[in-house]
């Protein structure tokens, strides 16, 4: 005959607390990470020009903190630094806050600046 224990067999009430042993874990994925960084750069950077690559993300995680790297391609005229900066604000909040993890760099490297065609022609340039 099997024996059953009397706390395995006893269903806990709504009300009681799992305890910490015996609680699963989530992991999260760099690539996961990776994704929902891109997604908030995404969000930061708002409409690109119709040429231009979405931004993607790489990531490392360890010991819970995630190092982040944005790739991007900006328009141009705008403010670079502020642009930049914005978008490291946002993927830094956006992933503390979906992950739980602590983000103590967000890398942006700008890959491309994409010229307005109007801008060329309002300051007079020719090709």
């Amino acid at each position: 005959m099997t024996g059953v224990s009397s706390a395995a067999a006893e269903p806990r009430a709504a009300g009681d607390a799992v305890p910490p042993g015996e609680r699963g874990a989530t992991r999260i994925t760099d690539r996961v990470v990776a994704k929902v960084a891109a997604q908030a750069a995404r969000e930061a950077v708002g409409e690109l020009p119709p040429d231009a690559a979405r931004p993607h993300a790489s990531v490392v995680v360890r010991h819970g903190a995630a190092r982040v790297r944005v790739h991007l391609e900006l328009d141009y005229p705008c403010d670079v630094g502020a642009r930049c900066g914005h978008v490291r604000h946002r993927v830094a909040e956006r992933v503390s806050t979906l992950t739980g993890m602590k983000v103590p760099e967000v890398t942006v490297r700008v890959e491309r600046l994409h010229p307005a065609a109007e801008y060329g022609a309002a300051e007079g340039r020719t090709r």
